[in-house]
């Protein structure tokens, strides 16, 4: 019985939400506008030289993912000079709830929300309304060589991004951060959760390809680059990406 009402409760509070943020997200990828996006530095492992690394991060590491966006919004004849503007925000030295490893329905109702919450209190921007914010938790890739999984919410333009403190890794990094921000303004993934291999046709980048492996680039959300059907490797930048007809369309690139 109280589980049913705690249910009901907690499902009014996240469409009443998820309503608000469909007006943003709508408002955001109508593209007449640059859309806004925040970054928020995080040490999440606590370690020094994650530490060093945090404190140096500035916002020309993040360039590539600006330029990115434009060259491919260029591809499907979006006007804007700067599809998004990238805004550095101060450090923030708490740490996010992290999602919940049972994957139930109510735990992910119950983290979204906390997760809004915490965000909304430990806001470090101060600058015009973002329309994106993405919350950047670095980890020492020497103790952490495979990250959590990384989330972005479309309701909520909001994103949890997995990233390394290695300026080796800032390539890759730029790579999970443009999909975690597509996420956000509404593209799926298009890859296969249980292999990591990108789904064909709308996974892979060049879908008609012949022969269809290996294939030259990554689609942005398939995630890596196709080699065989067995095999996909990681882009090391942006440089090795590219955003697909559907994903384009979901980001409203493209008219339905």
């Amino acid at each position: 019985m109280w589980k049913a009402i705690r249910i009901c409760v907690l499902m009014f509070i996240l469409v009443t939400v998820a309503q608000g943020a469909w007006l943003a997200r709508r408002d955001a990828t109508n593209w007449k506008d640059p859309v806004i996006v925040a970054l928020y530095p995080i040490n999440a492992d606590g370690s020094e030289r994650t530490e060093q690394y945090v404190r140096g991060i500035d916002r020309e590491r993040f360039q590539p993912m600006a330029e990115f966006m434009r060259e491919q919004a260029a591809v499907y004849g979006i006007a804007l000079n700067d599809p998004i503007e990238l805004r550095l925000a101060p450090r923030i030295d708490s740490r996010p709830p992290q999602p919940p490893a049972d994957g139930g329905t109510v735990s992910a109702i119950v983290w979204s929300l906390s997760f809004r919450f915490w965000a909304w209190r430990h806001d470090t921007y101060t600058g015009a309304r973002a329309n994106v914010r993405l919350f950047l938790l670095y980890h020492d890739d020497r103790r952490s060589p495979r990250l959590p999984h990384s989330t972005g919410l479309e309701k909520g333009l909001i994103g949890l991004v997995n990233v390394f403190a290695s300026d080796e890794m800032a390539g890759t990094n730029n790579v999970v951060i443009v999909h975690e921000m597509l996420h956000t303004l509404g593209a799926t993934d298009k890859y296969d959760l249980a292999t990591n291999q990108p789904l064909f046709p709308d996974g892979y980048a060049e879908p008609e390809r012949m022969p269809r492996v290996p294939q030259q680039f990554a689609e942005i959300m398939g995630g890596r680059i196709p080699i065989s059907a067995l095999r996909a490797d990681q882009p090391a930048g942006l440089h090795q990406v590219v955003i697909g007809r559907l994903t384009a369309r979901e980001i409203n690139w493209i008219a339905p």
